[in-house]
């Protein structure tokens, strides 16, 4: 028997719910399908947002022969079929468009074997991807397709899917309280929606209040995965809020993660991150802090453990941010890559033999100690090519205050 979401798959445009952005008149991908003139892209949304519905109904728009493909099932040789047969329909006149689900799970040398027949104009590809592209797929492939984002179908639109799938199953209308019930638990996707519709339907509920349906609906999974975008989102959102210094969306998003299954440890290493990056010098606590709660959560489990990254969190969020460090990192490491050609200086080298010595190895070099304030003032320390170059520059914040100071008196600024 075909599922219930299969069955209510809309066939036209004018059926689809949601992704009006990407579907108004104004837009080119509409223009796109309405002229016929179908291009290769990518469709990257959440689960449950239309992907492979709205591949079909472009197919069958432009009157194109479909072909579909799992990256999890398929592979090249189910390619080189989907290849032959586009052959035929190109000498009848017939365009193969080319849907394939899940397309970042192709792996680089896979994904290069679409780019002649794209090329070629044999095959329109239109791949469907709940990750980032910009992670998942090569660039010769993604160059060669528009990307094109779907979002995740709001109250109103989940709403009429409910009531159609409702009325296929000849179900009664949900009151409010019990239809934001299920919508929520739908968490946004389209297809679960229309899954717990069918498991009502099956469950020949008598009558469809809270107390019936909700015993029905199982205890909402968050959204999480571990090596999906997801997570890259929501511990972004984590990185941010520390860095914002907002201590309470720090916390939410850490047990959002926590919550979904992430392990504490995962955060505990992007809080040393951050503690090098945006806190730096200006609180340098903030590393041996968020260390020190990675060993409590080594040594007592979970459960005191993740109260101790908690604490690290808190720490580094209301701590004072500075970047300085980060910023002169990595203008050196640009330097050093442009003029790693350039010999270091004789008075920096040492001159452990003979040889050495008499070519002037170490020559002119001053022994800091044995300088006033142990500062050799005036030496420098630079390829001479390059000349003296100024990277860090610590902020008016924390720590960094003291230090800014002190290296005024050592660059002799004042």
């Amino acid at each position: 028997m075909r599922p219930l979401a299969e069955k209510l798959r809309p066939q036209t445009l004018e059926e689809f719910f949601g992704q009006s952005h990407l579907l108004s008149d104004a837009h080119p991908l509409r223009q796109a399908i309405d002229n016929k003139q179908l291009h290769s892209m990518v469709l990257w949304g959440p689960s449950g947002t239309g992907k492979t519905t709205l591949a079909r109904i472009i197919a069958s728009q432009v009157e194109g022969h479909f072909a579909q493909m799992s990256a999890v099932l398929d592979g090249v040789k189910e390619l080189r079929a989907v290849v032959e047969n586009a052959k035929k329909f190109q000498n009848i006149g017939q365009k193969t468009v080319l849907f394939v689900d899940e397309i970042h799970r192709f792996n680089k040398a896979q994904q290069d074997g679409f780019l002649p027949h794209i090329e070629s104009g044999l095959i329109t590809l239109i791949g469907a991807t709940t990750e980032n592209p910009s992670f998942e797929l090569n660039r010769a492939l993604l160059s060669r397709l528009s990307v094109y984002v779907l979002e995740p179908l709001n109250a109103d639109e989940l709403t009429q899917i409910l009531q159609r799938a409702l009325t296929h199953e000849n179900l009664a209308i949900m009151d409010k309280p019990v239809q934001n019930s299920v919508i929520h638990a739908s968490g946004g996707d389209a297809r679960r929606l229309i899954n717990i519709v069918e498991q009502i339907a099956l469950a020949k509920l008598a009558k469809l209040d809270m107390g019936s349906v909700g015993q029905l609906l199982q205890e909402k999974i968050s959204v999480f995965d571990k090596g999906g975008d997801v997570f890259y989102q929501q511990l972004s959102a984590f990185h941010k809020s520390v860095r914002g210094s907002s201590p309470d969306g720090a916390l939410y998003w850490m047990a959002r993660m926590l919550v979904s299954g992430c392990e504490a440890k995962t955060i505990a290493r992007r809080l040393l991150a951050i503690a090098s990056e945006d806190i730096g010098n200006a609180d340098p606590r903030a590393l041996e802090i968020t260390l020190n709660a990675w060993d409590v959560y080594e040594r007592v489990g979970a459960k005191e453990g993740n109260r101790a990254i908690a604490q690290a969190a808190v720490y580094c969020a209301v701590a004072p941010k500075s970047n300085a460090v980060y910023m002169a990192f990595n203008q050196a490491m640009s330097e050093a890559k442009e003029t790693g050609d350039l010999p270091v200086p004789k008075h920096l080298c040492n001159a452990p033999t003979e040889l050495m010595n008499e070519l002037g190895y170490g020559e002119g070099y001053r022994y800091a100690h044995n300088e006033q304030g142990a500062v050799a003032k005036g030496q420098t320390y630079f390829p001479e090519a390059l000349g003296e170059q100024v990277y860090y520059q610590p902020v008016e914040r924390g720590l960094e205050i003291k230090i800014k100071d002190k290296l005024k008196q050592l660059r002799g600024s004042e």
